[in-house]
């Protein structure tokens, strides 16, 4: 079993930055993929980011590309999500979620662990 907790979140006005992070316990061998959703008022749970385990391979949604980072420092380290520019629409709860295949998907029902989710609001 893994357990992710989120944090980072926070209320922030348009254009300003946020890095959320993503820390993993218990069996974190167990994880290969490490991504990033988001639900916003109203809305369905979408992909936003993703990396594998060794942090060399990421993946974005496109209306995060150019805006948004992903990364992490070493196999022992948290996941960040850095985010600039922030817009409304950028407005949600953020999850972070992991699954046990190497392979990369933006279907929420593929990823195995979730975590609590933190709230992001970017005010106009």
């Amino acid at each position: 079993q893994v357990q992710l907790r989120e944090s980072g979140g926070g209320l922030v006005q348009a254009g300003d930055s946020l890095r959320l992070s993503c820390a993993a316990s218990g069996d974190t061998f167990s994880w290969l993929i490490m991504s990033w959703f988001r639900q916003g008022p109203g809305k369905e749970r979408e992909f936003v980011a993703a990396i594998n385990w060794t942090g060399g391979t990421k993946d974005y949604a496109d209306s995060v590309k150019g805006r948004f980072t992903i990364s992490r420092d070493n196999t022992k380290s948290p996941v960040y999500l850095q985010m600039n520019n922030l817009k409304p629409e950028d407005t949600g709860v953020y999850f972070c979620a992991a699954r046990s295949s190497p392979v990369f998907s933006t279907s929420s029902s593929t990823y195995n662990y979730w975590g609590q989710g933190t709230q992001v609001t970017v005010s106009s």
